[in-house]
C-alpha cells in the first residue's frame, strides 16, 4: 500500500512538516510495510515560507528591512536552490502595525521591495510570493522604489515612498532600476480575483480594514487610478486592468505591469513546487489536512487543492482530511475531492489544550493509526474478493 501525505500547518500547534512525520511515524506503528511519502503543504498565505523551506531542505535568511511605518524591522525570506519563497507579509504585513497606527495613508512596501532585492543580490532569480495579509494599499510604490523605479511629482522631485505619495506621481522612470531586476521571474500567489479600482477594488474592499476611513477610500481609489493610468501609459502596457489586480493595495497590478509577473492561485503554485503530482499517480490513500476544516476550505485552501489534484490524476485514490476541529459546514468538502474527514479530538478539552503541540501530536498520531486500521483492512477484503 503506497500513502502520499500532505498535511497543511495546524496553525499554532504544528508544521506542516511537523503534521507529516507524527503521520509518518503513526503509520509505522500499524504496519511496516506501508509505502509513505511525505509533502510540504500550503496555500500560498501565512506558513508557506517555513512549510516549502522545510519540506523542500532549503534555508531561511534572515534581512533587516523598513517596515511598513518605515522603521527597521527584522525580515525574512526562504530560498531553495536559486528560488526565494517570500511572504509579503513579513516585510509590510497587517499585524505589524498596531491598532492605533492602521492608516494606508502612512504604510509601505518599501521593506518588501527591499526583501526581493536582498534575494536577487543573493543569486535567487524565481521568485514564488504570498502577498496576503498586507498592512498597505500605495499600489506597490514603496516595493517598486526599493527595486530601483523612480517616481516623481509635477515639480520633478522623487515621490515618497507611503501610500499618501500617490496622490502626487506624474512621472516614471525606468531607467535606473536594478539590472538584477530584470533577470528574476515572479509567480505571485493571488487567490482574490477583485479589480484595481472601483466599488470592488483594493481601495473600497481592503483598506477599511487597514484602517481608511470613507473618505482616504475615496481620495485613494482616485490616486490609484490616476497613477495606473500614468504607468499603463509609461510602460506601454497591452492590458490596462485584470482580476487580481487589487490584491494586496494593488501590488497585484504591480507586480503584473511593472515585473511581468504571472499571478497564479496559491495552492497551484505550491503543488507545482513540491512536484507531488508523479506520487499520486498510483498512490493508493492521500492523506491532508489543516487546522480548521470548514466551508471556507472550498475557497483556494490546500487540501482541497491537493484532493483535487490527485482525484485528477487517480480515480481509484482515498483522499482523507485530518483536522484539529470541523464546522458544520465542513461536509461541504466532500464534493469537491475529500472522500472522509477526521477531526483529531480524542476527549473533551480547552481550545488552548487542544492547540499545545504536544496534545495536538497525540492526537493526530492516534487518528491517523485508525485511519490506516481502517485503510488497511478494506485493502485486506479487496485483494480477497
Amino acid at each position: 500500500m503506497k500513502v502520499v501525505i500532505a498535511i497543511d500547518s495546524f496553525k499554532g500547534s504544528l508544521s506542516s512538516i511537523m503534521a507529516g512525520k507524527i503521520a509518518t511515524a503513526a503509520i509505522g506503528k500499524v504496519s511496516a510495510e506501508v509505502d509513505t511519502k511525505v509533502y510540504p503543504l500550503a496555500d500560498g498565505g501565512e506558513g508557506t515560507v517555513d512549510a516549502l523551506t522545510d519540506g523542500l531542505d532549503g534555508d531561511i535568511t534572515t534581512v533587516e528591512v523598513i517596515g511598513p511605518l518605515g522603521e527597521k524591522i527584522t525580515s525574512r525570506y526562504g530560498r531553495v536552490d536559486d528560488t526565494a519563497i517570500i511572504e509579503m507579509a513579513d516585510a509590510a504585513g497587517l499585524p505589524l502595525v498596531p491598532n492605533e497606527k492602521r492608516n494606508p495613508l502612512n504604510t509601505t512596501t518599501y521593506g518588501f521591495g527591499e526583501l526581493i532585492l536582498k534575494a536577487a543580490e543573493d543569486g535567487c532569480r524565481e521568485f514564488i510570493i504570498g502577498i496576503g495579509g498586507s498592512a498597505t494599499n500605495d499600489c506597490g510604490l514603496g516595493m517598486l522604489t526599493a527595486l530601483g523605479f523612480e517616481f516623481r511629482n509635477d515639480k520633478g522631485f522623487k515621490s515618497g515612498v507611503f501610500g499618501r505619495d500617490l496622490q502626487h506621481i506624474s512621472e516614471i522612470d525606468t531607467s535606473k532600476v536594478n539590472p538584477i531586476i530584470k533577470e528574476c521571474h515572479f509567480k505571485i500567489a493571488c487567490d482574490v480575483n477583485n479589480p484595481l479600482t472601483g466599488k470592488n477594488g483594493c481601495s473600497a474592499v481592503y483598506a477599511p480594514q487597514k484602517g481608511a476611513t470613507p473618505e482616504i477610500v475615496s481620495n485613494m481609489d482616485d490616486w490609484i487610478s490616476n497613477f495606473a493610468a500614468l504607468a499603463v501609459k509609461t510602460l506601454d502596457v497591452e492590458v490596462e486592468s485584470l482580476a487580481g489586480d487589487g490584491a494586496a493595495g494593488g501590488l497585484g497590478f504591480a507586480f503584473r505591469t511593472f515585473l511581468n509577473a504571472e499571478l497564479v492561485k496559491g495552492v497551484d503554485l505550491v503543488l507545482n513546487l513540491i512536484g507531488i503530482a508523479d506520487e499520486l499517480t498510483d498512490a493508493d490513500l492521500l492523506i491532508t489536512g489543516e487546522g480548521r476544516l470548514d466551508g471556507q476550505s472550498l475557497m483556494g485552501k490546500a487540501p482541497i487543492g491537493v484532493a483535487q489534484l490527485a482525484k485528477s490524476i487517480n480515480n481509484k485514490i482515498v483522499t482523507v482530511a485530518v483536522c484539529g476541529c470541523a464546522t458544520d459546514n465542513a461536509v461541504k468538502v466532500h464534493k469537491a475531492g475529500i472522500d472522509a474527514y477526521f477531526p483529531i479530538l480524542q476527549a473533551p478539552m480547552s481550545t488552548e489544550e487542544a492547540m499545545r503541540a504536544e496534545v495536538a501530536e497525540v492526537n493526530l498520531s492516534r487518528t491517523i493509526e485508525e485511519i490506516m486500521r481502517l485503510s488497511l483492512s478494506r485493502c485486506a477484503e479487496s485483494s480477497l474478493s
